[in-house]
């Protein structure tokens, strides 16, 4: 069975990104096991001279080497990620670079009608970037709006079309992470690459 580690890219305390999560894990048990990973204790992402990277940034970069791939739920601020989000990403990009062809599936949840479309295309780009080199599931999103409104008391979400979505995603998901395992021929040298790279070289 795939492990996934399934990042809540928020540090609000009753997040419904996080409670998407919680429900992929129960919903999905049979065909994944899906551990849930914090960002909010984080610090804020700074350079320091001997590339100081905190010890949770190194447990977060082991359990993502460790997993089959990675499920990222982002909300939507000011058409954005969020700054723990943003942050999270750079510690783990700064020394150590666990998203090295690790496939990831992006989800997110917002209380309006566009489900943190914006914040997700955004969320492409960064994991497309030089230190990151990620392996975004292509033409996929998965959009929940009014995410308010979308859980029942039990935290199952109510809408059985979402629901059928998401089911439809998530075995695209597990499809694109075994033929991931196919792909990593030049898993070595792109690592090489992402740790040669440095904004402040010209």
């Amino acid at each position: 069975m795939n492990k996934f580690i399934a990042i809540v890219g928020s540090n609000s305390q009753k997040s419904t990104n996080r409670e998407l999560l919680k429900y992929m894990k129960r919903h999905f048990k049979d065909f994944a096991e899906i551990e849930l990973v914090e960002i909010k204790d984080l610090p804020i992402f700074k350079k320091s001279a001997d590339k100081y990277v905190p010890q949770l940034a190194k447990d977060i970069a082991k359990k993502i080497e460790d997993a089959d791939g990675v499920i990222i739920a982002t909300p939507e601020y000011d058409h954005s990620v969020t700054a723990v989000l943003s942050s999270a990403l750079a510690w783990l990009s700064y020394g150590i670079h666990p998203f090295v062809d690790k496939p990831v599936m992006i989800t997110g949840a917002s209380y309006g009608s566009l489900g943190s479309s914006r914040a997700q295309a955004q969320l492409r780009q960064i994991l497309d970037s030089p230190e990151l080199k990620a392996r975004i599931m292509p033409s996929s999103e998965f959009l929940l709006a009014h995410s308010l409104q979308a859980f029942d008391d039990n935290g199952d979400l109510k809408d059985k079309d979402v629901v059928k979505e998401l089911d439809g995603l998530f075995q695209d998901f597990l499809q694109f992470v075994n033929i991931s395992k196919q792909l990593n021929n030049a898993k070595d040298v792109t690592k090489q690459k992402a740790a040669a790279f440095s904004w402040d070289k010209d």
